[in-house]
């Protein structure tokens, strides 16, 4: 007895329908800035970190591209303190996919 046949005896009243399902897709638009964001490279308890500041949009598109950044560069990462908090030294892979994006970039530290 196959899913179907199991469907039917659960809900004989059901009349299945054949039209496709709508699904909307929603393109986002990062807000793009005058001011360079800066990248900056720090220890934090002995572990090498990259932090992401300055952005001015909303916080809801840093985080946004927060996660975009930590999915491209399969790291850990949060968002915190208006601050994007990469796991790893990451600078140079990061103001890349930045400056990608249309941003501008500052590298600060090291």
């Amino acid at each position: 007895m196959d899913l179907q046949e199991q469907l039917k005896k659960l809900f004989p009243d059901h009349e299945p329908s054949n039209e496709p399902e709508e699904t909307v897709i929603e393109n986002h638009e990062l807000f793009i800035q005058k001011e360079p964001m800066i990248c900056k490279y720090e220890k934090r308890k002995g572990k090498a970190t990259t932090i992401i500041e300055g952005y001015e949009g909303s916080d809801e598109d840093f985080k946004i591209l927060a996660k975009e950044i930590k999915t491209k560069l399969s790291v850990g990462g949060t968002f915190k303190d208006g601050a994007i908090i990469i796991q790893g030294d990451y600078r140079d892979k990061i103001m890349k996919i930045l400056q990608d994006k249309g941003f501008k970039t500052k590298r600060v530290g090291g």
